[in-house]
């Protein structure tokens, strides 16, 4: 695991990230290739729901939405 990366969920509202490494195993590690989290792909957190999670996030041009222990699973690093 690469020092200056965190877990997606810990990406502030408004501000991208580059996809580094997914955490996750089999069925979960699958569901999120297919939705587009790569490593290298660009993401942006979107929305916060009302109570607080999920989170929205902007990837390959669709908007979805990832609860925290799945965003947990994805280590990304902030960009500028």
């Amino acid at each position: 695991m690469e020092k200056d990366t965190f877990a997606l969920s810990n990406l502030p509202l408004g501000r991208k990230g580059r996809i580094m490494s997914l955490e996750a195993h089999g069925k979960d590690r699958r569901r999120m290739l297919d939705l587009g989290f790569v490593q290298g792909t660009t993401v942006e957190a979107l929305h916060l729901s009302p109570s607080g999670d999920p989170i929205a996030y902007f990837i390959r041009g669709a908007v979805i939405a990832l609860r925290d222990e799945d965003a947990r699973k994805i280590r990304v690093q902030a960009l500028a």
